[in-house]
């Protein structure tokens, strides 16, 4: 297995900036427990949640939370699963979370690579991959989060029919994430002009790192690619 299949090779920097609040900590001592997803191979995904779900979708590496948050409210009927390895971006997020009393989320505070494989094939409606780490050197590009064998867990665990949103402002990464949708036998690319992958998704929902990678003169793309039926 090479570098870039290596799943023990984490996709992510940094664990933690800023000290937390008093009450940031207590958030992250109660409550992520709670909503923590269980160790070990999981055999039903929507009876985790706390209300009943009609689907399960995944955001990995939710940042700040904005988009997560905002597909949360809008489709309480749907469970969604966040992954966000950073602790200060979780304790922010545990807070909407608890003001607001919002029930139709589980989470996880790893890697999601080593999440996907415990997950129930074909469990997932949908998964969002938006604004990751791009890893800019050539020496890091193994660290890149999309590879023959992520896609590979990703395809796992969606549903036929199921789609993969990846979004960036790093061009290299969006030819390269391109590049190995398109040599995947199991997900068909879904954009069909130039305009299609430039236009944010339906609804969409900036973030503070979208907003900073516009100011700083960066494009973003948004990518769409659908899970073939088995």
């Amino acid at each position: 297995m090479t570098d870039e299949h290596n799943p023990d090779r984490a996709f992510f920097g940094r664990r933690k900036g800023k000290a937390l609040r008093e009450g940031q900590s207590a958030l992250m001592q109660g409550t992520l427990p709670r909503l923590r997803l269980p160790e070990g191979e999981i055999a039903d995904l929507p009876a985790l949640f706390a209300r009943k779900v009609s689907a399960v979708r995944l955001e990995i590496g939710f940042g700040g939370g904005e988009h997560l948050l905002a597909r949360m409210r809008e489709s309480p009927e749907i469970g969604f699963i966040g992954v966000e390895p950073f602790i200060n971006g979780m304790a922010k997020f545990l807070a909407v979370i608890e003001r607001e009393k919002l029930g139709n989320i589980r989470l996880w505070d790893g890697d999601a690579a080593l999440l996907l494989p415990r997950l129930p094939a074909g469990s997932l409606d949908a998964i969002d991959l938006l604004y990751p780490d791009p890893w800019p050197k050539r020496r890091q590009r193994k660290r890149r989060f999309v590879s023959e064998r992520t896609l590979q867990l990703l395809a796992r665990a969606l549903r036929g029919g199921g789609r993969f949103r990846f979004a960036s402002d790093i061009d290299d990464y969006v030819g390269w994430t391109l590049a190995r949708l398109l040599a995947s036998p199991d997900f068909d690319w879904t954009d069909e002009r130039a305009e299609d992958w430039r236009r944010p998704y339906p609804g969409w929902v900036r973030t503070r790192y979208e907003a900073k990678a516009i100011a700083a003169g960066r494009v973003p793309s948004y990518l769409t690619a659908v899970r073939r039926a088995s």
